[in-house]
């Protein structure tokens, strides 16, 4: 008769699994690319296993927390899949937080070991004092212990020894593995619990989605304590046996460099990202011919900025996907044909989505409502938060708090945030739609639009824009260039020029900042004059 390890061994779906199965496929073929690092398969799995049994050897059992305070890493990589085969939850910290947001997520989900780069070192050496639970702390890109806030930190290399076959432990498909907290653009970060099967199923889609495999090659430069570099670059990477070229910080010239040395076949980048790239000089004389797919993140191209991308990716498609992290995105992709439209495109294979009333009606198509979503992609549950969980899966299905329609051929179109939503003069405005016209004007690098308290329009629209660098434009301008391309109650009512916009490490624009600081910007403009 079989123990409960051999038939969980048999029948599991662990996300350990999926690297040990490419290794056994491709052993020799590249894996990881960091700096002057480089992995193979076999190499990468081997310490996987070791770290994943040097954890279990000190103590750990199923369901501790290992947090990763890095950039992108071979170590946080290594880190993330040795969890994954130990049973061990791993939660990636967005290495930019502030101290109390780090504490506030560290205390909360009572996390025993930290991972962490040299880069992470001062604010580590804030959290200790507060931050009783925590056990073990290992850093990379050091070979000695050594002590900090009272604490004794130890060489991430010391994780890397001893047996390198492969850790069996029982694993339920069902059983949390990560835990993530949203970025936080419009309310307080909340932790996502996901299990072994939703991230699995997500990145066999993903794959199928993109038609990856291991002649595959990208560049992740999107940050891994993110879903967008993890669930959406490397992990389909790896299933498949592709390499992954990690990059630590953005640089556009770095990337570029990359892609051409690597031959990198595919990546995702945010909007932004893509149009700095394609705006470096010399890029005519340089051979991109690699590249089969361009895969925009966060924000949809303009339709003549879209142009300029392909002119340097002519061999690629460039699409648009979507998603968010309580359900490990992508969950929505365009087609290539539909690349240079503000389609969010059909949802992925392993999905439903549909629209929803606020009354839990589904609507027909062409209806705006909130975008609802089905599948085994889904979180689990907000950590230690039944309430926001509850309300997230009310009807049976879960509310994305996007705004959108889909037309008759079951794609998805966005319209907002269902709190981006601007009501000026009795008119409801989609913040996206003001954005994406003033993204056109050719000195503008980004922007936001966000309704502000007025007296006379209940909200006034007002953009908050960043310019090229080296440019300068009169707020008069702008607003002549939105006039002619917007309904006469679309047109902003003021402009900002600012030297940065609030993002999240993803590149999302945090709207809630910008409302919050500039509150009062309407009241102080008519005391002043």
């Amino acid at each position: 008769m079989l123990s409960t390890l051999e038939t969980n061994l048999i029948q599991r779906v662990c996300v350990g699994d999926m690297l040990y199965r490419t290794t056994e496929r491709f052993p020799n073929k590249i894996a990881i690319v960091d700096g002057d690092v480089t992995l193979t398969y076999k190499q990468f799995n081997e310490k996987v296993n070791q770290v994943a049994r040097t954890l279990l050897q000190k103590g750990f059992q199923k369901g501790d927390i290992v947090a990763t305070m890095c950039e992108n890493t071979h170590e946080f990589v290594i880190t993330y899949f040795a969890c994954a085969k130990s049973g061990l939850v791993v939660m990636p910290l967005n290495i930019k937080l502030a101290i109390d947001n780090l504490a506030y997520q560290l205390n909360q989900s009572e996390t025993k070991v930290i991972v962490f780069t040299q880069s992470s070192k001062e604010k580590l050496n804030s959290l200790i004092e507060l931050v009783p639970s925590l056990q073990e702390l290992y850093m990379t890109e050091v070979e000695e212990e050594f002590m900090l806030g009272g604490k004794k930190i130890f060489p991430f290399s010391q994780l890397v020894s001893g047996d390198i076959s492969e850790v069996e432990v029982v694993i339920e498909d069902r059983d949390t593995f990560q835990l993530m907290y949203t970025s936080g653009t419009t309310s307080k970060p909340k932790g996502v619990q996901t299990s072994h099967l939703a991230i699995y199923i997500s990145t066999l889609g993903t794959s199928l989605q993109y038609k990856l495999d291991h002649n595959d090659s990208s560049v992740v430069v999107l940050p891994l304590f993110h879903v967008g570099g993890l669930t959406c670059i490397l992990l389909p990477n790896i299933l498949v046996g592709g390499t992954n070229v990690l990059i630590r910080q953005y640089n556009a010239s770095h990337i570029l460099n990359a892609m051409e040395q690597y031959r990198t076949t595919w990546t995702m980048l945010s909007a932004p990202m893509w149009l700095e790239i394609s705006d470096q000089p010399g890029l005519s004389g340089r051979d991109f011919s690699s590249m089969r797919l361009c895969v925009c993140a966060i924000a949809t191209l303009p339709q003549s900025r879209h142009k300029q991308v392909k002119s340097v990716f002519n061999n690629a498609d460039i699409i648009l996907i979507s998603g968010q992290t309580e359900f490990n995105p992508p969950n929505a992709a365009q087609r290539p044909e539909q690349g240079s439209t503000s389609a969010w495109g059909p949802p992925v294979v392993a999905q439903s989505a549909k629209i929803m009333d606020d009354h839990g009606n589904l609507l027909p198509p062409g209806e705006i409502g909130e975008i609802v979503y089905r599948g085994p992609q889904s979180m689990t549950c907000y950590f230690k938060d039944p309430k926001s969980t509850s309300s997230a899966f009310e009807y049976g299905w879960f509310h994305s708090g996007d705004l959108g329609y889909i037309d008759e051929d079951n794609v998805v179109w966005f319209v907002d945030r269902k709190k981006d939503m601007i009501k000026t003069g009795g008119e409801n405005v989609a913040s996206v739609e003001v954005e994406l016209v003033v993204r056109n004007h050719t000195k503008v690098a980004e922007c936001a639009a966000v309704g502000l308290p007025h007296e006379r329009w209940s909200e006034a629209i007002t953009i908050f824009a960043k310019l090229n660098e080296g440019e300068s434009l009169e707020e008069k301008e702008l607003l002549d260039f939105c006039k002619e391309r917007l309904s006469g109650f679309k047109v902003p009512k003021k402009i900002v020029f600012v030297k940065e916009l609030p993002i999240t490490a993803s590149g999302k624009v945090q709207k809630h900042e910008l409302r919050k600081e500039y509150y009062d910007l309407f009241n102080i403009e008519e005391v002043n004059s």
